[in-house]
């Protein structure tokens, strides 16, 4: 039924109907360790008198792709450049009565909800749009927003309620290298663009799509090592579960599995790093006395199992 309003006459009048269509993002990031931040817009006292933070986003211009309103909109409010996921939530508002620009319409908003993510490097947000809805954008803690202690828009919350982190499972090869004159054993370190970065982890990597596990840990050592190995039996067969913020800045719940082989290099090798500003920025032999001082990720300690548990079955 179509509302309506009393005119000075008495008489009924209708409220102009305003229609909105906008297009947002949920942005999460978390680091090992860390704490899950999300970034959020605060709107400015045009919209609002009282403190009041919600997603970046806006309206969808005519005949531009809500992915792309998501973008400039993001940038306008935050100055930080964003990537868009394909799937999106949507939600619709209605209030009959609504005060929109210093005046009572009948308001319908649609609002459509993606996730975003944004890189490692992007700088501090910073508004860059003056004079408009958004006074300031920061990563805020999850926390907080979740908890009701920073105050949100509706959207925040109802987003959040529906949002999960996108799941990814990655199969990786690994090789268990050890020099026969001391024991020493082959090891790379991440760089800052990789997950846990500083630690140190086994040379190996992601399976491309129909490569064989065995040729892919040939290649992955080359890449990280330079060196040539030959791969021997399978060791183990270890996986990890993490929440956290993917290297290009996405929020994921990741699956890793890791075929962890035994392998071999020529005598007298020595390893280098080949790919340039790629996710190893040092490889070397670490003697066994060394180990317990270096973060390692738990795929070395699998490894070191492992081989201990064949030495006690021999």
């Amino acid at each position: 039924m179509a509302t309506r309003n009393r005119s000075r006459g008495g008489r009924r009048r209708k409220l102009p109907q305003v229609q909105r269509v906008g297009a947002y993002a949920v942005i999460i990031r978390a680091g090992a360790g860390k704490e899950p931040e999300i970034l959020l817009s605060r709107l400015s006292e045009k919209v609002t008198p009282e403190e009041r933070w919600t997603l970046p986003g806006g309206g969808i211009d005519h005949g531009e792709d809500p992915r792309d309103a998501v973008v400039r909109e993001v940038y306008e409010e935050a100055g930080v450049p964003v990537e868009v996921g394909t799937d999106a939530r949507v939600y619709s508002v209605h209030q009959a009565k609504a005060w929109r620009l210093g005046r009572r319409v009948n308001s319908h908003a649609i609002r459509i909800v993606y996730d975003g993510w944004v890189p490692h490097d992007a700088p501090a947000p910073q508004t860059m749009e003056v004079d408009g809805s958004t006074a300031e954008a920061a990563w805020l803690p999850l926390t907080a927003v979740t908890s009701g202690e920073i105050p949100t828009s509706p959207l925040v919350i109802d987003a959040l309620d529906m949002h999960k982190p996108t799941r990814k499972q990655r199969l990786a090869a690994y090789a268990f290298i050890t020099r026969p004159s001391d024991g020493a054993v082959l090891l790379t370190r991440i760089s800052s663009r990789g997950y846990h970065a500083g630690s140190w982890t086994l040379p190996g990597g992601g399976l491309d799509f129909g490569e064989h596990p065995r040729e892919a840990l040939v290649r992955e050592v080359a890449e990280e090592c330079g060196l040539t190995c030959e791969v021997g039996e399978l060791l183990d067969v270890h996986d990890v579960n993490i929440v956290g913020t993917a290297p290009n800045g996405r929020h994921e719940e990741f699956h890793g599995v890791h075929l962890i082989f035994s392998a071999t290099v020529v005598d007298g090798a020595e390893p280098r790093v080949v790919e340039q500003d790629g996710t190893t920025d040092d490889v070397r032999w670490v003697p066994r006395a060394d180990l317990p001082s270096l973060p390692l990720l738990d795929v070395v300690e699998a490894a070191l199992a492992a081989e201990a548990s064949e030495s006690d079955a021999e």
